[in-house]
């Protein structure tokens, strides 16, 4: 038996044998007002002899009490104040009380959390989070009002995430003023006839009162707070719209749909494209061209699927054209018309706030209770000498090629760059990929990059990893890129197209903020909290320009929070918990939660399922067996803490695994759903059965092979 467990029952068994002990011996005739009454004088000429001896075991007697939850700490309180006064008796009285409350958290964490956990781990996760949040008010609530049984609270808040020190210091804080009535009246105890002398239906309001003011001051104090930085700005009488949105991208666009449905009246004002970048230079684009270059790879490994040949003509005007057709086509999705029809103001032209209540556009001033910041993101530029001497392409204006570049070089081994340079390789362009830091996707695990990394150099991309792009010159009509090596080495690479793809910077200037002076933070997106609130509360952001992260599913997830925040009162705190993402190369880099690096950088416990994709029937069918599935779980637990999927087309089977993440459905929960034969979806069962096997009870497995045995003999 381990010795935790068995420590756990000797716990229980010591608990146990006390409670049994209290009740067997008659404990409670102890430790009532009666007897207290009666022995009052006898106990008080005691204590005047033997004050330490008294006011020790006094002390002991109730830290045991209330570690254990025995009945009787009430009349131990009165007690206090009868026998050593108002002040000795409220300095005994509440550090015994905060240190046996503080035993018997101990206890219930010690004994009872693992099993909570397990069972209840959805739960109790909901739970945590807001005790990391707001734990502290809530139990200076619960200690302030007297209704609350205080051994519950001890018990229960023994299983959340609160540490023992705030726990201590705040039940300390807590319990005091309950703790002084009670002394206090024990110094009048000749006058109590029972328990219900003390707290009188008025005293009870008030400590009701006293326990609810900080969570109403939780609320309270930011919308004061919020008011008084409004104050300094005319409130108009009337408003043309309860919310005004800058910026027709996926945030934007989500937040206005919303608002709509709600039958509020929303402006939605875009001076360049509806859609953002997502539609017109981004997500769909990219990945238009992602498919025609996958056609063009499929043909030069023909013979892998048994064909002896492929030949496939293209003109690169062509497949530029086929782009711009598929970013056409979704257009209408984004379209004015057909937000116009949903109940939206569409507005173009360029938005500037004037104030936190109007927004002018042309010499149009629109008067709104609310404004929604959701201005994207720009490729970020970085300073290289001569890169700006230069016409250069970033993901906003790449898709402006007519012709092939033969020799391409991409700054930024991120998923953008990885992504557009196994396009432009695959099309037939000589393409260099370069990043200053030691791999390419940095942020998954190294496993990952490698991989990447040999399909890329298999296909004729050559990633340069630890150069860093430090001049770019013209030398006899041809560009050069001259990067330095971490040795100090410079290498030359000549080109005749430079994509800079190093990353994205928020779009925070030129409409305003800077004037009414909203916040930013070091990363430059604006500041928000976790209501997406700016500096100015009826100011909100979501999107790229709010961060943290830079994808258009985030933004629309974001867009929800801004706008029920912006239209009622904010109580919406926005969910990051289980947010996946995608870098499109092939084979696809899936993420959700944790990755290994993140794990260990974190301090995480884990424990490892994998998967190849080389052992999957579908993916042997296909020809796509680069790649596998590794799920990250708690320690002996088949709760799932991330996942990441390498492999062919594997964004589409992420997302069981987001599901199972968002509800706390665990490995089990997967390897018990039937999936379609033969599926790339089937892997995500299969690694579930390797999460099975890795925790197969071994004791029970050596019995039945006994029991089969006999059987057969």
């Amino acid at each position: 038996m381990k010795k935790s467990i068995l420590f756990r029952i000797l716990s229980v068994a010591a608990f146990g044998v006390i409670i049994f002990a209290f009740f067997k011996f008659d404990g409670p005739q102890y430790l009532n007002l009666e007897a207290l009454k009666e022995k009052k004088d006898a106990l008080s000429v005691f204590i005047q002899a033997n004050f330490i001896v008294a006011a020790s075991a006094f002390f002991g007697l109730y830290v045991l009490v209330t570690a254990v939850s025995l009945p009787g700490a009430a009349v131990m309180t009165l007690a206090g104040g009868a026998l050593f006064g108002f002040w000795w008796g409220l300095i005994l009285v509440s550090f015994a009380s905060t240190l046996g409350a503080s035993i018997a958290f101990l206890a219930s964490r010690w004994v009872l959390r693992d099993w909570v956990s397990s069972k209840f781990s959805g739960m109790l996760a909901k739970i945590n989070e807001g005790i990391y949040r707001d734990g502290p008010l809530y139990l200076l609530s619960l200690r302030l009002i007297p209704l609350f049984p205080f051994f519950v609270i001890n018990l229960v808040m023994g299983l959340t995430a609160m540490s023992v020190v705030k726990f201590f210091i705040v039940s300390q804080i807590g319990m005091l003023a309950g703790t002084a009535a009670y002394v206090f009246a024990g110094t009048q105890l000749a006058e109590i006839s029972s328990m219900k002398d003390i707290l009188s239906r008025d005293l009870l309001i008030a400590f009701t009162i006293l326990g609810l003011m900080p969570l109403a001051l939780k609320f309270f104090v930011p919308w004061l707070l919020g008011k008084w930085k409004l104050r300094a700005y005319k409130k108009p009488k009337s408003f043309d719209f309860n919310t005004v949105v800058i910026g027709a991208g996926s945030a934007g666009l989500v937040s206005s749909y919303i608002a709509a449905s709600l039958n509020s009246k929303v402006a939605l004002i875009e001076k360049h494209k509806m859609g953002g970048d997502c539609l017109n230079t981004g997500c769909v684009p990219s990945k238009a061209l992602i498919r025609s270059a996958s056609i063009v790879q499929l043909a030069k490994h023909a013979k892998k699927l048994g064909m002896k040949s492929i030949s496939v003509e293209f003109d690169f005007k062509d497949v530029m054209a086929r782009v711009q057709n598929v970013i056409k086509k979704v257009e209408p999705h984004d379209s004015i018309e057909r937000y116009t029809k949903l109940g939206v103001d569409c507005i173009e032209g360029a938005a500037k706030i004037l104030s936190p209540y109007e927004v002018k556009v042309g010499d149009r001033i629109l008067k709104t209770e609310s404004i929604i910041v959701a201005t994207g993101a720009r490729p970020f530029v970085p300073p290289i000498k001569g890169l700006k001497d230069i016409p250069y392409r970033t993901s906003d204006n790449i898709w402006e090629l007519e012709s092939l570049p033969r020799r391409l070089v991409v700054l930024g081994g991120g998923p953008i760059g990885s992504e557009l340079a196994q396009c432009f390789a695959r099309l037939g362009s000589k393409v260099s990929l370069i990043e200053m830091g030691d791999r390419i996707l940095a942020r998954e695990d190294p496993e990952v990059s490698e991989l990447i990394k040999s399909v890329f150099e298999e296909e004729g991309v050559q990633p340069l990893t630890e150069h860093k792009a430090s001049e770019i010159i013209t030398r006899e009509g041809e560009r050069v890129l001259i990067c330095e090596k971490k040795n100090g080495e410079k290498v030359e690479n000549p080109f005749d197209e430079i994509l800079v793809a190093v990353g994205r910077k928020a779009n925070t200037e030129g409409f305003g903020l800077e004037e009414l002076g909203v916040k930013r933070a070091k990363n430059g997106t604006l500041e928000v909290d976790e209501y997406l609130r700016t500096s100015i509360p009826n100011i909100m952001a979501c999107g790229d320009v709010a961060g943290p992260y830079q994808f258009t599913h985030a933004a629309a997830h974001q867009a929800y929070y801004a706008i029920v925040n912006s239209l009622f009162f904010p109580f919406s705190r926005v969910d990051y918990r289980v947010m996946p993402w995608c870098t499109f190369t092939d084979p696809e880099v899936a993420r959700v939660g944790l990755n290994e690096q993140e794990a260990k950088e974190k301090n995480i416990a884990y424990e490892i399922a994998h998967y190849p994709l080389d052992d999957l029937d579908r993916a042997i069918a296909d020809g796509e067996t680069k790649g596998f599935i590794k799920i990250l779980t708690v320690p002996g637990k088949d709760k799932i803490l991330g996942a990441t999927l390498v492999g062919s087309h594997v964004s589409n089977i992420l997302s069981e695994v987001v599901l199972a993440m968002k509800h706390n459905l665990g490995l089990n929960k997967i390897l018990g759903t039937i999936h379609t034969y033969p599926t790339l979806a089937e892997a995500n069962r299969y690694v579930a059965g390797v999460w099975k096997r890795q925790h197969k009870p071994e004791g029970i497995l050596k019995l039945l092979k006994k029991h089969f045995e006999r059987r057969a003999s």
